[in-house]
């Protein structure tokens, strides 16, 4: 029943459709970067955009970015909700329900295609745009790179940090987990005022410092963490299939909540447009201080405590927490879906 549903996920044209403009998003973006030379100012647009001009092998986690607060959650969407409603609304569900298929069976073949869609469309946006990165910018110049760790990691810090004070890490846009300047007063901030457990490491401007050699020493082939620490090629790639791995679960509880709607509705629209709606209200709420006591329960709360994960060391409280949060939903959800689909009585 599994390999039935993955194919026909993956003959449907739509699904290559949607993969493909998610893709094409960050390559028109690149393409503009690239002609232009001209990036967003440290702690505006998307997080790590400010930085793939000095090295393209940044440019998936800025892709990331881009397609994660809206088209990624939309694209999950409508594929969950197609999941069942599209085959009650076709007039399918029956007649498949009709052969010696169990429900149960059926919701969980439906919850593993969407899980192979949003793991395939994450590998595809991360991929093609490490591609574009690094033919567009290249793999990174190790003196550019440590000489742009100010302009990288502010100790306004990115990720959850900014969701601990109004602005939410559900926020309408990534650029709320932007790296902000640095401020005025010189010091680095403190953990307390990072919202996060750890602190920052290293001291904004310290890497400004450096002379081209001892710069080239410390950065060799390597790029430079939110902390100003170099990574290296291969504690890059660790870190962004972390990223790619929690944002992957993030997007499961967009597609349990559209999943379970579309147990309930014979619309696959319908079911859709419910889920977007729960999200849309999720990222209204963590930005309103009212809220703050739901706040920490809410599905988009911790979305982009991925770029956490770029930090030296890596910030885990957020990320522990949005898991956690998104375990609970994809369970409670896919519950209600079962014990709604099981007893449900199929008149098409």
């Amino acid at each position: 029943m599994i390999v039935v549903e993955l194919r026909k996920l993956f003959r449907r044209p739509r699904t290559w459709v949607t993969i493909g403009l998610l893709c094409l998003l960050p390559v028109i973006v690149a393409i503009f970067l690239a002609s232009t030379r001209i990036a967003p100012s440290p702690g505006q647009g998307a997080a790590f955009l400010s930085a793939v001009l000095e090295s393209g092998s940044l440019y998936p986690a800025a892709a990331l970015a881009l397609v994660l607060p809206i088209f990624l959650p939309v694209a999950v969407a409508v594929v969950a909700g197609d999941a069942v409603a599209g085959e009650s609304g076709a007039g399918t569900l029956r007649y498949l329900l009709v052969r010696p298929v169990g429900r149960t069976r059926l919701l969980v073949a439906k919850l593993v295609s969407i899980v192979v869609f949003v793991v395939a469309t994450v590998a595809a946006v991360a991929g093609s745009s490490y591609v574009t990165g690094v033919t567009l910018f290249g793999a990174g110049d190790p003196v550019a790179v440590v000489n742009a760790i100010p302009q990288i990691s502010g100790p306004g810090g990115g990720g959850s940090s900014s969701g601990s004070s109004g602005g939410g890490s559900g926020g309408g846009s990534a650029n709320a987990a932007a790296p902000a300047p640095a401020p005025s007063g010189g010091g680095s901030a403190s953990a307390a005022d990072q919202g996060s457990d750890a602190p920052v490491g290293a001291a904004p401007g310290a890497a400004s410092q450096l002379d081209p050699t001892e710069a080239r020493e410390r950065a060799a082939d390597s790029v430079a963490s939110l902390s100003g620490d170099p990574l290296s090629p291969a504690d890059l790639a660790l870190r962004l299939l972390g990223a790619m791995a929690y944002i992957t679960i993030s997007m499961l509880g967009v597609g349990a909540i559209a999943l379970f709607l579309s147990t309930v509705t014979a619309s696959s629209l319908g079911a859709t447009l419910g889920a977007l709606a729960a999200l849309i209200s999720s990222q209204v709420l963590v930005t309103l201080d009212a809220a703050a006591s739901v706040t920490p329960y809410l599905p988009t709360r911790y979305w982009l405590a991925w770029i956490d994960f770029f930090r030296d060391p890596i910030f885990l409280r957020d990320i522990r927490a949005g898991v956690i949060v998104q375990a609970a939903y994809v369970v409670i959800l896919m519950l209600a879906a079962w014990a709604n689909f099981t007893t449900k009585d199929v008149a098409q």
